[in-house]
């Protein structure tokens, strides 16, 4: 179940916990992943090593992007910087890709040489290490997504998850890589793949985020009840559009009201409306009256 929490202050706090946590097991399990694949002159291994090492550069993003996405409003920034943290999603997504291609080429040649890999106890008990320690790291930063609801903290679980994919497909490689050359170049390519994956989904989501997301149908909902417990009937809430800042979401939208209401009990209502759609959901919202000759509310009803 995903819970958003409605204190940004506490939201940068778990997520840059989560950044730090990262930044300092990748950078262990990095050399001693990249140790063993030397040892054991396995192309997979050294490129998933490489793979916990551009994890460390995410988390660095990550961290940066929180630092400024926490900057209050100014002159020239009105609604926050709260986009900053989609635009580090979308930097981490594309260094992604960067590796993945990377070491789809290292593979394909190392396919095309017949090069295998000479698997040992080292590289046994450093994919097992790296299997588990990433997975927990993956779940951890997915529990923070799921409480703050940031984009780059998502985007760095799946990086942790793809290295644990990637970290697995090796160990099946030290399983069997011995009675087949291929099988390390194979495996390349298969973390390769999963990187791709990674990368698109990251890249995908941010994308969305940063050009505007049309409302769910969950928040359209939601915001079209609110009026009818306001002022007691259906104001036809329509024209929805939402602007998001990361921690800070802007609404704009019309209702109707009589056409010979007064301007004092017109905008009173709308006031309400909008105090209550901040209660309720944390946006603040901007509301255009529209006039309409619908008899509900009397001329002097607030």
């Amino acid at each position: 179940m995903t819970v958003i929490l409605r204190d940004p202050k506490e939201s940068n706090r778990l997520a840059k916990k989560e950044g730090w946590y990262a930044l300092t097991i990748n950078l262990a399990l990095f050399l001693i992943k990249y140790w063993a694949g030397i040892v054991s002159g396995s192309v997979a291994l050294i490129a998933d090593a490489w793979h916990t090492l551009s994890d460390s550069l995410t988390s660095v993003i990550l961290l940066m992007g929180i630092r400024i996405s926490a900057k209050p409003a100014d002159h020239e920034h009105p609604f926050g910087h709260g986009r900053a943290e989609w635009i580090a999603a979308l930097i981490i997504g594309t260094l992604l890709a960067v590796v993945g291609l990377n070491f789809m080429v290292d593979s394909i040649g190392k396919l095309r040489n017949h090069e295998g890999a000479q698997y040992g106890t080292i590289a046994l008990v450093a994919t097992v290490l790296s299997v588990l320690v990433k997975e927990g790291l993956a779940q951890y930063a997915f529990w923070i997504y799921r409480k703050t609801g940031a984009k780059s903290v998502k985007a760095d679980a799946w990086h942790h998850r793809s290295d644990s994919v990637s970290s697995l497909l090796i160990l099946v490689g030290i399983i069997f890589g011995s009675r087949y050359w291929w099988m390390d170049g194979a495996l390349g390519i298969l973390v390769s793949i999963a990187l791709f994956y990674a990368a698109y989904d990251i890249i995908k989501d941010s994308t969305q985020s940063i050009l505007g997301e049309k409302p769910s149908k969950q928040l359209i909902d939601l915001l079209r009840e609110i009026p009818i417990k306001v002022v007691g009937h259906d104001v036809e809430l329509h024209h929805i559009h939402t602007h998001n800042y990361g921690d800070h979401t802007e609404l704009t939208c019309h209702i109707k009201l009589p056409h010979d209401m007064t301007l004092h009990n017109a905008h009173d209502i709308a006031s309400k409306i909008e105090f209550a759609i901040l209660e309720e959901t944390g946006i603040t919202a901007t509301i255009h009256m529209e006039p309409s000759s619908a008899a509900g509310l009397s001329r002097n009803q607030t």
